[in-house]
């Protein structure tokens, strides 16, 4: 019998951040969470320059980054060095992460409980990262991945409010 689970229809991914240098640092694009239960900001560098590179999570109001500000502290998985191991471990709840000045390719992953992480109540349902200023050397990007509160053939964009 066939699997009935597809990760781009059941899990869809969204570009956040394309991939870059990170010298100056950047912002990424605002995503809707309006119709997510939950979602991971995946944050990614491939660090070529000791210098450190941070990733805050930022949330704002609408698509257009309407009184951006930062999220609640929440749950990181991380792993600092992905050529050694493909097996990270939880950091303490945070609202930003800093990552080691190591020369290695690094993933941060964000776990977002709307309702936890971002200020509903005063209608903030989008999300986004920032990056620290660091060097030319250092490559960053971020996608996030969500659970749709309603599974649909067509799911809204998060693109739009």
């Amino acid at each position: 019998m066939a699997r009935q689970y597809s990760v781009p229809e059941q899990i869809p991914f969204v570009e956040v951040l394309p991939i870059a240098t990170d010298a100056a640092g950047r912002t990424g694009s605002y995503i809707s969470l309006k119709n997510a239960l939950k979602a991971w900001l995946v944050c990614e560098v491939n660090q070529g320059n000791a210098a450190q590179v941070t990733f805050t999570p930022l949330q704002a109001q609408d698509v257009a980054g309407t009184g951006s500000k930062a999220i609640a502290a929440t749950r990181i998985h991380v792993n600092q060095d992905r050529a050694a191991s493909d097996i990270g471990a939880w950091q303490a709840a945070a609202a930003a992460l800093q990552l080691s000045a190591t020369l290695k390719s690094k993933i941060a992953i964000f776990e977002i409980v709307p309702e936890q992480v971002l200020d509903v109540t005063n209608g903030f349902r989008t999300l986004t990262v920032q990056t620290s200023a660091s060097n030319a050397a250092n490559i960053t990007k971020a996608m996030l991945v969500y659970l749709p509160a309603y599974m649909q053939a067509a799911p809204p964009s998060t693109l739009i409010n």
